[in-house]
């Protein structure tokens, strides 16, 4: 089973990171330094919220 969601990805000056949103999953606001990291950390969220 596929499951997508959608990921809103944006630069963030007084955070100095990454931040991305799932609209889907409210509260789910996850960061990171590079745009890789801040995806990925957001997956391991999606993915816990998959298998709960």
């Amino acid at each position: 089973m596929s499951v997508k969601y959608e990921l809103i990805i944006y630069w963030s000056e007084s955070d100095s990171a990454f931040i991305v949103e799932v609209p889907e999953l409210p509260g789910s606001r996850l960061d990171g330094q590079t745009y890789i990291e801040a995806v990925t950390n957001v997956e391991v969220v999606i993915q816990e919220y998959i298998y709960v």
